[in-house]
Formats: structure tokens, sequence, C-alpha cells
């Protein structure tokens, strides 16, 4: 949930309209400041600014719900945006005019890597074949020593081009034993809590035998 005072600037606000999209989905609550004290909108006015947001600054065109609510005399828009799986990255066009994907995290919004977008571009796709080889343990052998692991850090401990690390990782995150965090430092990778190495190490090794 965002608390907007107005809406001054359908460029600013269509990054957390992308972000929302892109993430969990959201809700905005125009016309509130905060520390939660109504101040109220006109409810034509925001709701045009929104739609401007929606149509002319996301790409493709981030669809959303709004109603009014009268609280103590005033009015406070509310708009609830979905995440939107089907389509993502929804981005969102910057002051420079530049094109990016947003992603929320707690009430902030960050601009999302290029792994990430990967990430998104196939959640919908079908299979994964992943060889099984001394870089994939090297991965996995490190964040369960590390707790986690940047492509940065993961292209230097194996020797590989980033764009070959980045696949991995995209592979093993479809393959649910991976998931990532963003922060202001960037996209970092972990174990989700299903995946159990020791367990995983076994099976490959039953398997290759």
């Amino acid at each position: 949930m965002d608390f907007k005072f107005e809406i001054s600037d359908s460029k600013k606000i269509a990054k957390t309209l992308s972000s929302f999209a892109n993430t969990d989905g959201g809700k905005l609550l125009i016309g509130v400041k905060d520390n939660g004290k109504i101040k109220g909108v006109r409810t034509d006015e925001e709701f045009h600014m929104i739609e401007a947001a929606a149509q002319l600054y996301c790409k493709p065109e981030v669809a959303f719900t709004s109603k009014s609510w009268p609280v103590n005399g005033k009015s406070v828009l509310e708009v609830i945006i979905r995440e939107q799986a089907s389509i993502k990255p929804v981005l969102a066009r910057g002051d420079d005019g530049k094109w990016e994907a947003y992603i929320r995290v707690k009430d902030e919004n960050f601009i999302a890597s290029n792994i990430v977008r990967r990430i998104w571009q196939q959640e919908d796709s079908k299979a994964v074949f992943l060889e099984y080889t001394e870089k994939e343990k090297q991965l996995l052998q490190y964040i369960d020593r590390h707790g986690s692991i940047s492509v940065s850090q993961f292209t230097r401990i194996a020797y590989i081009p980033r764009r070959n690390a980045e696949k991995i990782l995209v592979d093993l995150t479809k393959l649910n034993i991976l998931d990532f965090e963003v922060d202001e430092f960037g996209t970092r990778f972990g174990f989700t809590d299903e995946f159990d190495l020791g367990a995983y190490e076994i099976d490959m090794n039953a398997f290759q035998k």
C-alpha cells in the first residue's frame, strides 16, 4: 500500500504502477498523508492523472480499478493494481524518456535488473533443461556457505561469462531451487525454503551413476 498526498506528476506515479504490476500488486490511497491524516482530493482530476500514467507512461498499459471513498466530508481515491503476470515486465517512462521496469520492495520502488527481467520473461515458458556440472555445484555450495550470491560473485567463482551465469541463475530460479531478493545494492540469490541441498546432491549423485 502507498499513501499519496496528491498526484501532481503522471510520470512519477507510473513508476509505482509498474512496480505493483510487476510484483504482487498493491493499492494507492490518494488524498492521505504519510501519517494517515485525511487531506482529500478532487477525485476526477486525480483519476485522470492515474489514467494518463497507466496509458501513456506505462508499457504495456497497466489495468487498474478505482473507487472514491467519502471520509469526514472529504474524498479519498483508492486505486487497485493487481500483479499482471501475463504481460511482465511492465515498463515506466522516466523523465529522461528511458523505459525501465520497476519492482516493489516493502515501500520502495527499485529498477529491476536485467536478470530479474529475464526471470519474469521465463515464467510462462514450459521446460527447463539444466545440466548439473561443476559450475552449478560451485554455485549451490557457495550459497550453502554464505547464504546468498550476486551475479558478479558467481561469474568470478565459476570463471564464466555473465550471460552464462545469468542463464544458470534464471534456470535454477524457475526450478524453484533459488529465489531472489532486491534492494538498493542489487539482486541476490538464495535457496528457497523448500530446497534441501543435501537431498538434492544425493539425488543427483544417484542419477549420474
